[in-house]
């Protein structure tokens, strides 16, 4: 049937004249949203210093990459089989229910973890069982949580609501592992899965704060299998929304892999060592920290969809120059404005994506965002993995970059495919 063109039509204009008089931090002006955006940050901190703990930790305990890759997996494997059954509940409950929910199960599965550390009973069974219970209730918070953040802001917020919140993980993403090297130096990873557990009351603080009283979500009659459905009924009949999701799917399993082979890029090509590797790593969660607010302020005077083309290009031909080099600093600095660019890219499509639905199917289509972003993510890691190892890292990003790149070109090409048109149906 046909849907939400009244939405659709009622708004482009003026939210797109407000989208350009608002500032690259107007979201935090929002009361709700900027407490969320702190308790978060707070507790993604806790995240990537328990993260970068637990796999020294089980490095130390085995000697071995593979278990390493065994607990990465536990932590992903869930996002293959039950995001989408997590998208329909982000949008069949309460989603703030929800989220508190999640986030209580992960903080008390982060104390066992630290509880039993400090009784020396976390053997290798224990901690891939609580990384997949934490695996699991992450999966079931990351689409109410995504839709949430829509919930606090006006909609012509939406694009720099959903790129801050990106960027305060990012900045978690850059502060946390350095937190967790100094805490693993001078305790060990105990403290670490303490110091998480107790980070999780920030984001749960956060949430009981929200004044905002969210619509009610809409009860449905039909089943799970009909309502996750109605989303992939819904992005078939839309073109732009399965070409969005296809550009992401390629971005991710070609682009954004390359964090896989930085190690091996790091050490096997650049010569260089664990500092090295931090600089490379981190220099990337900094690039996507800065350009959130900065996309806002693009969004002024460029459309969603013309930031999606040009961050797709910029993103190709810097993984390209970043395989050909060979010096530290330059590759610091291609994987600084590959962070940033591939943050424009993934915010902008995450925006265009929700602020093209109506809220009740937001969960739903951010779970299939997740899953070609995320769930796509680690397989993509194996197969660039697997090439570096029979060819070498230079080879292996050269080849994700060139799919990227020829993914970019047909976005040029062919540029009214990521188009949103009038006649939007469910």
């Amino acid at each position: 049937m046909m849907g939400m063109r009244d939405e659709a039509e009622s708004t482009r204009p003026s939210e797109k004249r407000q989208a350009r008089e608002a500032s690259a931090l107007s979201s935090l002006l929002m009361r709700d949203f900027r407490f969320l955006w702190a308790g978060a940050f707070v507790s993604n901190v806790g995240t990537w210093i328990h993260n970068t703990a637990l796999f020294w930790l089980v490095k130390e305990k085995t000697g071995s990459d593979a278990w390493v890759g065994i607990i990465n997996l536990a932590q992903f494997l869930p996002v293959f089989l039950l995001v989408l059954a997590a998208g329909s509940m982000a949008d069949t409950f309460d989603r703030k229910k929800l989220i508190l929910v999640t986030q209580t199960a992960m903080m008390v599965f982060a104390l066992a973890l630290a509880i039993l550390s400090t009784l020396h009973l976390d053997n290798l069974p224990v901690i891939v069982t609580i990384t997949a219970l934490m695996g699991i209730a992450f999966v079931f918070n990351f689409p109410a949580w995504r839709a949430i953040v829509t919930d606090l802001v006006p909609p012509n917020m939406i694009l720099n609501a959903v790129a801050l919140d990106a960027a305060q993980f990012n900045m978690a993403r850059f502060v946390g592992p350095m937190l967790g090297a100094i805490v693993l130096t001078l305790s060990g990873a105990t403290l670490a899965f303490y110091l998480n557990a107790l980070s999780f009351l920030a984001v749960i603080a956060a949430i009981l704060a929200i004044r905002k009283k969210t619509p009610p979500p809409r009860r449905k009659d039909e089943n799970l299998s009909r309502h996750i459905r109605a989303v992939f009924t819904f992005t078939w009949k839309n073109r732009w929304a399965r070409n969005l999701l296809a550009v992401m799917a390629v971005s991710s399993l070609f682009g954004l892999t390359y964090l896989v082979v930085l190690p091996g890029m790091t050490k096997d090509v650049l010569g260089g060592g664990s500092s090295a590797y931090g600089l490379l790593l981190g220099a990337t969660g900094l690039g996507a920290a800065i350009a959130a607010p900065l996309v806002t302020a693009l969004n002024r005077r460029v459309r969603e969809t013309s930031i999606i083309r040009w961050s797709a290009l910029t993103c190709s031909i810097l993984l390209i120059a970043f395989a050909i080099s060979r010096h530290i600093v330059s590759s610091a600095a291609l994987s600084f404005l590959m962070g940033a660019s591939f943050l424009m890219l993934s915010s902008s499509i995450n925006a265009v994506l929700q602020s093209g639905v109506k809220r009740d199917m937001r969960g739903r289509i951010m779970s299939l965002y997740i899953l070609v972003f995320q769930g796509l993510f680690p397989l993509g890691g194996l197969l660039m993995g697997f090439i570096s190892d029979r060819t070498n890292p230079t080879d292996a990003l050269l080849l994700g970059g060139t799919v990227c790149l020829f993914m970019s070109m047909m976005l040029f090409l062919f540029p009214d495919i990521l188009e949103r048109h009038d006649h939007l149906v469910l």
